[in-house]
């Protein structure tokens, strides 16, 4: 078919009545690729759908074409006050812009499918007009006992068996449905590759529900066509009923545009698809801990999609540079949270630190107000590498601030220094504070220090160096020795030293 060769230029040209099937749309011309990301707002977005409006995003940044954001807000009972602001916030966090869409307006405005009604109805009255819809006279009780009777002849329950022989008019008290005609499909998912089925896919289904509202299933269709989108992003729930999409196509004599099912995403153990109701956050709950939008758009990218290489680090430019449809997996890719947590370590990482100083700003302890911008700055810079998200700055950061509470179980606990006696552990602590008094403590000094202890107590770095930042930080963890020193200052090192000396003692 013509369209195929020409899958761009053909749908816009067809749908907008330029040209005929049987033309050949000009080679000359290139109309750039429009996507759209089409949430309901019945709650938080997440990790799935997120990673739909982002591979969309890349598809028409690449093409320097547009994304449109609409709100398919027709399932009034599911809908969760909140939740379109939250799909804004999202996505702006995550620096998916949209060309068109909900607040910024654009030529097919409104985006709101709630205001759209009126298009909506011109287009039932069409299908009712061609014989393709009719009201469904059938209350609840009857609809049940044609699944029961169905059930009894152990045959799989199809509406289109039960169809009225004479509908009333359509008033619009009674949901509308589609008249089908089933017959087997064929077609090109540009992910899933060749999908066909049987005529017993087809259905008659809702267009338009009891209290005025379209289904998805309709709605979508009129508003993509409208909006001239030309490939449609969604997730592999949605395959099943292509069919029953083709078929409405064709009743609508509307040209569809590329399809592209992208997999599911599955929980780490690959055995079951990541939902809401299996533990899925709201995308904005990993803002709040401390994450980057860059490390998780590099990481939603890469859930089912590879440019071929070894490559894991990817920009968002590389992102939109190498992006395509063709390197999308048809397997399922698995919600992996550790590789996350990785990648926004190293994302952490590649920040400078005026740039890294400005993101963690919500982060520091409280007792941090009280030291200037330049110490807080300074040690930023020191636990930056240790810092793998940014909610991890307190942990990393408060004994800089705050006097620590000496805690000997964390010796005590400790694999190496656990086997050392108190009183060599003390024995220690004293020679550390004996040759740390005499240091100037600047950095180059304090490492020359720390290596002739070494060397005088015969003692591993493992162990001494242990033992002497426990004694200063009381922290599970800390960045290099001799800098942490340097930046807490000789007075307060020697203070914490005399103080874990003197607690030490008390425990031989």
């Amino acid at each position: 078919m013509v369209g195929d060769r020409y899958p761009i230029v053909f749908f816009l040209c067809y749908n907008k009545g330029i040209m005929s099937e049987g033309q050949i749309p000009p080679t000359k011309y290139h109309l750039p690729i429009r996507t759209r990301f089409a949430p309901s707002p019945t709650g938080y977005v997440h990790v799935g759908a997120v990673r739909t409006a982002l591979f969309s995003w890349l598809l028409a940044q690449k093409d320097k074409g547009v994304f449109i954001l609409r709100i398919e807000d027709t399932d009034k009972v599911r809908e969760v006050l909140g939740s379109i602001q939250q799909i804004e916030d999202s996505l702006h966090w995550l620096g998916i812009d949209w060309q068109e869409g909900i607040e910024v307006g654009g030529p097919n405005a409104p985006y709101l499918q709630s205001e759209r009604l009126d298009i909506y109805k011109q287009w039932s009255n069409k299908l009712i007009a061609g014989g393709r819809a009719y009201a469904d006279p059938y209350s609840k009780e009857q609809l049940e006992q044609f699944r029961d009777e169905a059930k009894t002849n152990k045959k799989p329950f199809l509406y289109r068996d039960y169809r009225p022989e004479n509908p009333p008019v359509w008033d619009g008290s009674q949901p509308l449905r589609f008249k089908s005609e089933p017959k087997p499909y064929r077609w090109t998912d540009v992910v899933m590759g060749n999908l066909s089925t049987d005529y017993e896919a087809i259905d008659d289904f809702i267009l338009v529900k009891s209290d005025g509202y379209p289904t998805y299933n309709f709605c979508h269709i009129i508003d993509d066509m409208m909006m001239g989108i030309t490939h449609v992003l969604r997730s592999q729930e949605f395959i099943s009923s292509t069919p029953k999409f083709l078929n409405l196509y064709e009743a609508l004599q509307i040209k569809r545009p590329i399809l592209a099912t992208l997999p599911y995403v599955m929980s780490i153990d690959g055995q079951k698809k990541l939902g809401k109701r299996d533990g899925a956050k709201d995308i904005l709950e990993y803002k709040k801990e401390g994450y980057l939008p860059e490390a998780m758009v590099n990481f939603l990218a890469t859930l089912g999609w590879n440019d071929g290489t070894e490559q894991e680090i990817f920009s968002v430019n590389e992102l939109i540079e190498k992006f395509s449809l063709e390197r999308v997996q048809r397997s399922p890719a698995r919600f992996d949270e550790k590789r996350l947590l990785w990648l926004n370590g190293q994302w952490i990482r590649r920040l400078p630190i005026d740039e890294l100083y400005q993101r963690v700003s919500d982060f520091w302890p409280e007792s941090a107000d009280r030291a200037t911008n330049q110490s807080r700055r300074q040690i930023l810079a020191l636990v930056q590498d240790r810092l793998k998200t940014l909610s991890d700055l307190p942990i990393l950061t408060s004994y800089f601030f705050d006097e620590p509470t000496p805690d000997w179980h964390m010796v005590e606990d400790d694999k190496q220094l656990g086997k050392l006696p108190k009183v060599e552990v003390v024995e220690l602590l004293k020679k550390s504070l004996s040759a740390l008094s005499e240091s100037s403590f600047k950095a180059e000094d304090l490492q020359q220090t720390l290596n002739s202890l070494l060397t005088s107590t015969s003692q591993k770095p493992a162990v001494l160096f242990s033992i002497i930042r426990l004694s200063v930080s009381w922290s599970p963890f800390s960045p290099a020795l001799n800098e942490t020193l340097a930046v807490l200052g000789k007075d307060i090192v020697i203070s914490r030293l005399q103080s874990s000396v003197a607690t030490g003692s008390q425990k031989v």
